[in-house]
Formats: structure tokens, C-alpha cells, sequence
């Protein structure tokens, strides 16, 4: 944790234990957007699976096949039942996360997807990030240790290696439920030195970290936050380019991964 707070690390050392002399044989990819999850469907030639592991009615999709030596399972929370567009944020995050980790029983999760990021921190466009720490940003309780509790600030898993052999960009990544940025979100963004922003990364680490399942993250940049052009028309003109960027950052996170342990990240 960067706070130093509950859960700092102690089950993901446990984990890099248990399977240090074992490859990685399987891996759970959470996606929050179809736009985000197809190109890395198509990428592994996965196939959607038509027995739902999920309970019956959820829109959860789940997409599975084999890649080298590693059964690679991704999943994305699917369509609002409603509204008809993608489930984003850390409700839906947090079930489907819990929900496919009961599931799966997964090695490694790899949380994927796009993101804001923060020119003053030095993210660009299109750039790739593995983040080294994540928290809340919109989570306020200003009460003594609550306020801790909110703020959820954990390290991620470490990948020293990874980060090095594929060049990536580390950085802090603050989550909330929101696209924008109100003055207050800036300001606890500020206190988490976060350089990317998304909606979902926080609350996937809070469920891989009570269930003991090694979690990295992979943002790639969508918008500049700090920018001059608002969020949302940033983020829509970006979307295509920026995500062929994190398929193809995906794919060569898993290729370094095949046949490795975790240790060995």
C-alpha cells in the first residue's frame, strides 16, 4: 500500500510462494468496455462461453480459450440490462471480479483498459501504464482511519521485470465512479500522486486482495486530464486508436508471461 495501510502485500507474498516454482497457467483478464475487451478476444482467438458461469440473468460475459501454455479466461460486466451500455465503474467491477475469481480460480488477474492521464506527470496519448499502486479518489470519510479505509491505497503486484523487458510506463492509479473530475476528485488525485485516472481499477484490487489472487494493471491513455479539450470528446476520439495500443500491450504482456512464474515477473 502506498499508505501503508491494511492488506499491504502480505497475501501477494503468500501467492509468489505458493507458485514461485510454478508457471502461471491461468490468467483472468477483466475488461470494463466491449470496445476494450474485442480486439483482445480476437487477438487470442477466444470464444465466448454459451454455459454461463454467472448467475442466471447477469449480462456478465465470459470469453476463454488457450494461448501458448496459458488458459486465458476474460471477462467484461456486459451490457446494462436497462440502458443497453457497457457496465462501467466499481460495482460492476467488484461483482464480476469476486464473481469470476470463484470461477476460475485464476494464477494472475490482469485488469485492462483505458484511461485518463495526467500531462503534468508526463502521460501522453496512447500511452501504456502499468500501475505500481492504486486507490480511491471520490471515496471521502473524514473520520480518523476511515478516512485511510476510503483512500483503499494498496501496492500493486510487483512486475520489475515485466516493466523493464516491454518498456511500459509505471505509474499511480487513483479510480472512481466518475468521467469527469470535480475540484474535490482533483485534489484527492493530487494526494494519491496518481498519473492515470479510470473507474474500476481500485475496486478490482480490493477483491483480488481479499481473495488472495495477484492482480496487475494495464491503462492505456484516452484523454489527457489536465488537457484543454473536455474529457468526454478527448476520450470518445480516442477510443479506437488507443485500444488496438492496449490489445496489442495486452498480448505482449502475456507472451512475456507464458511460461514464467510469478516470482519471475
Amino acid at each position: 500500500m502506498a499508505a501503508h495501510g491494511e492488506g499491504s502485500g502480505a497475501p501477494v507474498d503468500s501467492m509468489v510462494a505458493q507458485l514461485e516454482k510454478h508457471p502461471i497457467s491461468s490468467i483472468l483478464i477483466i475488461i470494463a468496455m466491449q470496445t476494450e475487451a474485442l480486439p483482445v478476444v480476437n487477438k487470442f482467438q477466444l470464444v465466448e462461453n454459451p454455459h454461463s458461469l454467472f448467475p442466471e440473468g447477469v449480462p456478465w460475459v465470459h470469453y476463454h480459450g488457450t494461448y501458448k501454455d496459458i488458459i486465458i479466461n476474460l471477462v467484461w460486466p456486459g451490457k446494462d440490462l436497462t440502458l443497453g451500455v457497457d457496465s462501467v465503474g466499481t460495482v460492476s467491477a467488484s461483482l464480476v471480479t469476486y464473481a469470476s475469481i470463484q470461477a476460475l480460480q485464476p494464477d494472475l488477474i490482469i485488469n485492462a483498459g483505458t484511461a485518463g492521464g495526467f500531462k503534468a506527470k508526463g502521460a501522453g496519448i496512447g500511452d501504456i501504464f502499468l500501475a505500481s499502486h492504486v486507490a480511491f479518489h471520490d471515496r471521502r470519510i473524514p473520520i480518523p482511519v476511515f478516512d485511510l479505509y476510503g483512500v483503499g491505497s494498496r501496492q500493486t503486484f510487483p512486475t520489475p521485470n515485466l516493466l523493464k523487458a516491454l518498456n511500459l510506463k509505471a505509474g499511480k492509479l487513483s479510480t472512481g465512479d466518475s468521467l469527469d473530475m470535480a475540484p474535490q476528485d482533483e485534489a484527492s488525485i493530487a494526494a494519491n500522486d496518481a498519473t492515470v485516472k479510470d473507474m474500476e481499477g481500485a475496486a478490482v484490487a480490493y477483491v483480488a486482495g481479499l481473495l488472495k489472487i495477484p492482480a496487475i494493471f494495464v491503462k492505456a491513455v484516452t484523454d489527457i486530464v489536465d488537457g484543454a479539450k473536455p474529457t468526454a470528446e478527448e476520450f470518445l476520439q480516442n477510443l479506437a486508436s488507443v485500444t488496438a495500443a492496449l490489445d496489442g500491450a495486452v498480448a505482449q504482456i502475456v507472451d512475456f508471461i507464458s511460461g514464467k512464474c510469478l516470482s519471475d515477473l
